[in-house]
């Protein structure tokens, strides 16, 4: 049933097979160099992926290759500073309408969540 497909061409078709074939191979590479015996005696397996050394490279210089501009400000306005002070005056507002109707008497002591506040 797998080798009749009629939405590929028989070119996409063979791509997948090489690709499929390729994943294999590298897969059994992988696991050749992970279980090695003779690899390093009693320090466990370890395989160097230059993919990864790259990606943890970049993590730890991504603060030397910073560059602050009016872009990277507004960015850190709208993603913290913005967003914080909103919450602090939600809280401030709802505490004050709170407090109001406390004083006014529209609330009664015992209907009262914090009574010592």
């Amino acid at each position: 049933m797998a080798d009749k497909q009629y939405d590929a061409s028989p070119e996409k078709i063979r791509a997948v097979g090489e690709r499929a074939a390729m994943r294999q191979k590298l897969k059994w590479e992988f696991r050749r160099q992970l279980e090695n015996p003779n690899a390093l005696k009693g320090e466990g397996g370890y395989v160097f992926d230059s993919a990864m050394q790259r990606f943890s490279s970049m993590k730890v210089t991504q603060y030397d290759h910073f560059r602050p501009t009016p872009k990277t400000s507004v960015i850190a306005m709208l993603s913290f500073v913005v967003p914080v002070s909103l919450l602090c005056y939600a809280f401030w507002w709802e505490r004050n309408a709170f407090e109001k109707k406390c004083r006014a008497g529209l609330i009664s002591y015992k209907d009262r969540n914090w009574k010592f506040v």
